[in-house]
């Protein structure tokens, strides 16, 4: 099934489905003034339940990447590890730790509006979009997180968490390629096994071509 048949199923089967949640969009959610990312290696159990996991401050919203351990489908954390860790922390020119460790990121630069909306789940799937205007010649850099929003004390975490559980990074880096005034991805994003569908949110986060972050935008859902 191609890619806009597979949204299309997606979108409109799940409108027909009973209703599970409400609309979820960016629209009035105000974006953080920083990005705390913390990085768990699959390897280390101990790692999720530690008491000194840096906590998010003021205006700054956490992220959490578990990453391959050595172990591999042995490790503790397996089944929530995801490749795209790896590829984040290359993006950033940080060193895979062997237990944990953190970046925190500042959201820098004129402001930019991205706007993120999603769907209901059907089928393991959840329908998304995210769109940004006005962008100019810029060489973007986006991440398109579906993160599961977990309580603290979920399996003993210390501290509540937005662990990401799937990831698309469209190609927006090409400005001679794309039709002038908008930025757009329509894209059904698959719901791995064991997630929550109901603590689904989207994360979308941009960088400049200096890598500088200048958006940092989230869902909240609406009734």
């Amino acid at each position: 099934m191609s890619r806009l048949l597979l949204i299309t199923a997606v979108l409109g089967l799940a409108a027909l489905a009973p209703p599970a949640q409400a609309l979820c969009t960016s629209d009035g959610v105000p974006q953080p003034k920083a990005l705390l990312e913390r990085f768990v290696n699959a390897d280390c159990a101990d790692c999720w339940r530690d008491p000194g996991t840096p906590r998010a401050g003021p205006d700054t919203l956490a992220l959490d990447w578990v990453l391959p351990g050595t172990k591999g489908d042995d490790a503790p954390l397996s089944s929530v590890a995801i490749e795209e860790a790896l590829a984040r922390m290359y993006e950033m020119k940080q060193a895979s730790p062997a237990r944990a460790g953190s970046v925190t990121s500042p959201r820098e630069g004129p402001a930019v509006t991205l706007r993120l909306a999603h769907g209901e789940a059907y089928n393991d799937y959840i329908g998304t979009s995210m769109e940004l205007k006005e962008p100019g010649r810029e060489r973007w850099h986006a991440w398109l997180l579906l993160v599961e929003k977990l309580p603290a004390g979920l399996e003993g975490s210390p501290v509540p968490r937005n662990l990401v559980r799937n990831v698309f990074r469209p190609d927006w880096a090409r400005p001679v390629s794309r039709a002038p005034g908008l930025l757009a991805e329509d894209r059904a994003m698959q719901i791995h096994e064991g997630t929550n569908p109901n603590r689904l949110r989207l994360v979308a986060l941009l960088q400049d071509g200096h890598g500088v972050m200048r958006a940092i935008t989230q869902t909240e859902c609406h009734e």
